[in-house]
């Protein structure tokens, strides 16, 4: 097996209302207002042309199987104001 690192790093407009959360393991999700909680988090896309349209998988196998080989995941966070 080899080590593959993937940084994953977004930049988007969230509205204003949107906070930062600490979970219990010390990681960060986004609450919204609704009451539900955000994690931007790796999800696997599959296509079978790699200029065609990219899906998930509708097998919770082949989704378990490519998350099993996640060692350790890092997702920090930040609110920039101007």
């Amino acid at each position: 097996m080899k080590t593959l690192n993937v940084t994953i790093k977004l930049e988007m407009s969230v509205p204003d209302d949107w906070e930062l959360s600490q979970t219990s393991e010390g990681g960060q999700v986004l609450k919204l207002p609704n009451g539900q909680f955000l994690d931007v988090a790796i999800e696997p896309l599959f296509a079978s042309d790699p200029e065609e349209t990219w899906t998930s998988t509708e097998s919770d196998d082949v989704l378990n199987d490519i998350l099993d080989m996640v060692e350790s995941e890092s997702v920090v966070y930040e609110f920039v104001t101007h």
